[in-house]
């Protein structure tokens, strides 16, 4: 399944009351949003007909995330979903997780474009390529490492993957606070270093898969009612049953 027809059928799921998105070109994927959306991309070239109320901002995701109320455009309400397609490299796709991570609900759903490239040339820093994936990839492992508490689930679309993030956090600070650390070890010289796994797809869900799970019925029934106690150990124990023990609240260190 290709990756917009996928995000089509994921809004029809979550349907979110605001949208945010990072990185929007030609505005294909913004398009698909028939709320109020807020697009950040410094160089957009809509050529999509646009619906719902959207509000387009030529800037950077870094510069946007310092302005004095990042959530004027949905007044003052966090995104409930939000899709991560910026700058393919490292340091800008943590940040942008960082930053869009604060300015959501525990229950929002946060996507990233581009996790799995298919080769090496593909994960390049400078791009050489047709097809460029930029080395996103280990957001992937960061998170495993330093947020155990969010839950990652790797998506096999086409062409190059995405990457669910779940069970939000937007009081955590340990990827801000780490940030330079994380950089020293993770940001590599190219060629890429990609991980076999990655390149192979191990552990990584169908698209109808992840349409069909019954995490959506857990992520709606705490946005109706947020005081709905042990969200995140639901959540777990429902991505267990949807995907495997690996997915489980036993595994959260």
């Amino acid at each position: 399944m290709r990756y917009l027809e996928f995000l089509t059928r994921v809004h029809a799921l979550q349907q979110p009351d605001n949208y945010l998105e990072i990185g929007v070109r030609f505005g294909n994927s913004i398009a698909l949003a028939n709320c109020r959306a807020v697009g950040i991309d410094p160089a957009y070239m809509i050529e999509a007909e646009l619906s719902g109320e959207v509000h387009l901002r030529r800037t950077t995701s870094d510069e946007y995330f310092t302005r004095p109320d990042p959530l004027e455009p949905t007044g003052g309400q966090p995104f409930d979903l939000a899709f991560i397609d910026g700058m393919h490299l490292f340091e800008f796709a943590l940040r942008d997780l960082i930053n869009t991570e604060e300015h959501c609900h525990p229950w929002s759903v946060v996507i990233f474009d581009d996790v799995l490239p298919r080769n090496v040339p593909e994960a390049a820093r400078e791009r050489h390529t047709g097809a460029w994936t930029g080395d996103v990839y280990p957001v992937i492992e960061v998170l495993r490492r330093y947020r155990p508490d969010v839950a990652v689930v790797l998506v096999d679309t086409l062409p190059t993957g995405l990457m669910f993030v779940l069970g939000l956090d937007p009081e955590d600070r340990t990827l801000r606070e780490h940030y330079d650390e994380i950089m020293a070890e993770y940001r590599k010289p190219d060629p890429q270093p990609v991980p076999q796994q990655v390149l192979d797809r191990v552990s990584v869900q169908t698209p109808q898969r992840v349409l069909d799970a019954g995490f959506w019925k857990v992520l709606a029934e705490q946005r109706a009612n947020p005081d709905l106690p042990d969200f995140h150990r639901r959540l777990r124990e429902q991505l267990a049953a949807d995907f495997g023990p690996a997915y489980g609240p036993d595994q959260v260190a």
